[in-house]
């Protein structure tokens, strides 16, 4: 596309934010009829198979301990993260998680700080991380007189955003081995549906326990998977394949393109446009207010991510 790395990477990077923050607004709309685990389990699917038909080549490891990347690399940024993502959005707004998720690249700076030796934690990172914390804490309010907030949906969308640092780190690790980006992205895939498996086969086994209500039921996930009348409805398929060719297949591939020509700390901070995106886009499609708590909110995190980039001369 560009013989400059630097724009090439923008572009990949850019593309991937404002494709996933729609995901939020999908993801709301496909609850209504799916539960988190089967909008999880539907969407990989389908981006690995269209993975294999764009480039049915295997990969292969002269190193057998570099699987472990992909491994961690599957289960921190696809089936924990996408998991706890995909509840968080059933128990708070799409817009207050996209806020929280956005704190991604501060998680991602300390950990590539601390595990790579990478200089990120500097007096401008940590006066963005505590403006960030502070927006967060106003979108979770969201402008609610009593300032009842939803501490489950808030706090797996933090349990969420630690999970990408992870993630970023097995990718950053993973890049600098030299493999082609697609059949990465697929082998990353691969081990995310391996870790998907227990969490089916618990929701299928567990009557009670911790998980939500829509996916601990026997009787209920029976119904639910024969439910072909949600099958029918053509919005259903619109935004499982968005979420599965779109946002998971070409975003994830492109955003490990963007970190490999950006840097992994650079092209997460980009992560702060999927607020904007989704509470645009939430705004339109779900109906869902935007506070004058909320706006504030999510400008202060914004800003503090902005702040958190400045580098000291």
């Amino acid at each position: 596309m560009t013989k400059n790395p630097k724009l090439a990477g923008l572009f990949f990077a850019s593309v991937s934010v404002f494709l996933w923050g729609i995901t939020f607004v999908c993801t709301k709309y496909l609850l209504r009829s799916f539960s988190s685990y089967e909008i999880l389990l539907l969407r990989f699917v389908l981006a690995y198979i269209a993975l294999w038909i764009s480039k049915p080549h295997r990969l292969h490891l002269a190193n057998k301990k570099h699987e472990l990347y992909f491994a961690f690399a599957g289960l921190s940024g696809v089936t924990a993260y996408q998991f706890m993502e995909n509840m968080a959005i059933s128990y708070t707004s799409a817009s207050n998680v996209s806020v929280i998720v956005s704190i991604c690249p501060m998680f991602t700076a300390l950990f590539m700080q601390v595990f790579f030796k990478e200089r990120h934690l500097t007096v401008f990172f940590n006066i963005g991380f505590l403006l960030a914390i502070f927006g967060v804490a106003l979108v979770s309010f969201n402008g609610v007189v009593e300032f009842h907030l939803s501490p489950k949906g808030d706090f797996l969308a933090l349990a969420a955003a630690v999970s990408w640092g992870f993630y970023s780190l097995c990718i950053a690790k993973i890049n600098r081995l030299g493999f082609d980006t697609i059949i990465v992205t697929r082998r990353v895939f691969h081990w995310a549906l391996i870790f998907m498996l227990p969490i089916g086969i618990y929701s299928l086994l567990k009557h009670g326990g911790s998980l939500p209500s829509e996916i601990n039921n026997i009787s209920v996930i029976l119904d639910s998977a024969f439910n072909k009348a949600r099958f029918a409805n053509p919005l259903n398929w619109l935004n499982l394949c968005f979420l599965g060719l779109g946002a998971s297949a070409f975003c994830f591939a492109a955003w490990n393109i963007a970190c490999e020509k950006l840097g992994t700390v650079r092209a997460t901070v980009g992560i702060y446009l999927i607020p904007v995106v989704t509470i645009i886009f939430a705004f339109f499609a779900l109906g869902e207010k935007i506070s004058l708590m909320g706006a504030i909110g999510a400008v202060l995190t914004i800003a503090g991510l902005f702040v958190s980039e400045i580098k000291k001369k």
